[in-house]
């Protein structure tokens, strides 16, 4: 090496090593295939905290209509001025109370020769009501299984891919370094990491939301009883 060229080489900026992992470097640097997968998982994560927060402030909602229509069901001794048609329309106590009354209503027109059979029907349409409520409410839910199920192996599919990338420049380079295969290795790993942040946070509020589902179908369905109960005492007087 002469002394012009040892000169230049020594006054030359020597590129700073990375300290720290860039998740957009890496994405950036990923092949295209690895960019989609990520690109999906972060959809699907995006949308998995929209249904986590929708649900939670229908949910809030929803318990507070519930809790004043109740209350006032029962405080009120005049069913018709409770059971109007806005609050049947939003309320799920509402519109179980409605199905159940709407069947009594329909029993005593015909009047009641089978006290035993209309509260049957009573019963099993409030029954039915109940069901589509906790159908409706969890309809979305379905979403946070799926990904929390199929997120990490997406993942693992960006994983895969990334590693036959890099096995593929070791042949194509005919070197085996550490710094051909490292790069494409951390691109895999890093589809991985995502499939997880997407999973993880589904499968946790899928279990939460879900048991809330489920208290709140219980709620309504003792509901039902109670009205079933009044029902029931009204028909014995008829």
């Amino acid at each position: 090496m002469t002394l012009t060229a040892f000169l230049a080489a020594a006054a030359s900026p020597v590129a700073a090593a990375p300290t720290r992992l860039d998740p957009i470097q890496l994405f950036l640097d990923a092949d295209i295939v690895v960019q989609i997968v990520i690109i999906g998982l972060l959809l699907a994560s995006i949308w998995t905290w929209a249904i986590i927060i929708g649900f939670t402030l229908r949910m809030g909602r929803t318990r507070r209509h519930a809790r004043k229509f109740e209350d006032d069901f029962w405080s009120n001794s005049d069913v018709d001025s409770v059971m109007d048609s806005r609050r049947t329309k939003e309320n799920p106590s509402a519109r179980v109370a409605a199905a159940g009354i709407s069947e009594y209503r329909r029993s005593h027109k015909k009047g009641l020769r089978d006290r035993e059979a209309a509260r049957a029907r009573v019963a099993q349409a409030m029954e039915g009501q109940v069901a589509v409520e906790s159908d409706t409410l969890a309809d979305r839910l379905n979403f946070l299984a799926t990904t929390g199920s199929v997120a990490p192996f997406v993942g693992l599919f960006g994983t895969v891919w990334g590693i036959m990338n890099s096995f593929f420049q070791i042949g194509l380079q005919q070197n085996s370094s550490l710094a051909v295969v490292a790069p494409g290795i951390a691109e895999a790993l890093f589809a991985t990491a995502v499939g997880l942040f997407a999973a993880i946070p589904a499968v946790i509020a899928y279990n939460r939301l879900s048991n809330t589902v489920n208290g709140f179908e219980a709620r309504l369905t003792r509901f039902a009883d109670r009205v079933h109960s009044q029902i029931s005492r009204e028909m014995e007087g008829a």
